[in-house]
């Protein structure tokens, strides 16, 4: 038997001792591999823990680690305050409407910015990311003198025509990026054989770029959702919804209402990505039939 053959015999000797014997072999490999993704995970669930903590404890003092009783009061008392619910349904109505309005008004302007080129492209693109750029402080006093001055200040028209501002950007770029990939001959052959032009859209071009109109429609909801500086300029103090009621929860200084508004404020947002993910699994495998 060769060196090199003996060599090889005792290294499989040794593995064959290793396994029997228990020993991680390439466990500690593996570990190392995984530590930055257990920090980040450990990162982001970290604030929520502590919401958590704090939404579901009573009488948590320090210096002790966890709370020493555990109750549902916090809860309770949050969501029979109307301001709570009123908030909650403004929000929900808000971040539903400009969804489907920055769908609306976007799908013409990103068909034609994806299938199409023509002279001043560029310069179409520069002006629809304009807000992307400019500081929401300067958009939002513009608005509202605008809105001042035709009576949309202080209503929710008004903030819902704000926050089209920001999401119909991102809505756009999306749904662009999915017509730049896009085959009009299936269009083409629809029309030849004798569908209309909304047959065809409802037919063939919705359910061809269902996935990016249902990651587009997401952006716009969390923008909407989550607005706080334009919402406050544009309402006047007259609309109240979850973001501005849970800032000024933080101003007061209560742990236990800021936890249980912020777990509040998350639920929707949490659902919603839970609901595309699965509607975007099964939009890949509908397409990979």
């Amino acid at each position: 038997m060769s060196k090199q053959a003996e060599r090889r015999q005792g290294e499989l000797t040794g593995r064959q001792v290793d396994k029997a014997i228990g020993k991680p072999v390439y466990l500690f490999p593996c570990l190392l591999q995984h530590i930055p993704r257990l920090l980040l995970y450990t990162l982001l669930a970290a604030p929520l823990g502590v919401f958590l903590l704090y939404a579901f404890s009573q009488g948590w003092f320090f210096p002790a680690p966890f709370p020493e009783t555990w109750s549902t009061a916090a809860f309770a008392r949050v969501l029979d305050d109307p301001r709570t619910l009123t908030s909650l349904r403004d929000s929900l109505t808000i971040a539903v409407i400009v969804s489907l309005l920055s769908l609306g008004l976007g799908f013409s302007a990103a068909r034609a910015l994806g299938l199409r080129q023509f002279r001043g492209r560029q310069f179409a693109w520069l002006v629809l990311f304009l807000p992307t750029v400019v500081p929401p402080l300067a958009i939002g006093m513009g608005l509202n003198i605008l809105f001042l001055q035709i009576g949309l200040a202080g209503t929710i028209p008004g903030i819902i025509l704000a926050h089209l501002a920001p999401t119909l950007p991102y809505v756009i770029f999306t749904l662009a990026g999915a017509f730049a990939r896009y085959d009009e001959a299936y269009e083409f052959q629809a029309w030849v054989l004798g569908a209309g032009a909304w047959r065809t859209l409802f037919t063939v071009t919705l359910p061809m770029i269902a996935p990016s109109l249902i990651v587009a429609a997401l952006f716009a909801f969390l923008i909407s959702w989550s607005q706080y500086l334009l919402t406050l300029l544009i309402g006047s103090g007259r609309v109240i919804t979850l973001p501005i009621l849970l800032f000024s929860a933080a101003s007061g200084g209560n742990p236990v209402t800021i936890a249980v508004l912020a777990l509040i404020f998350l639920a929707p947002p949490a659902l919603v990505i839970l609901a595309t993910a699965r509607q975007l699994g099964a939009s890949t495998e509908i397409r990979n039939l």
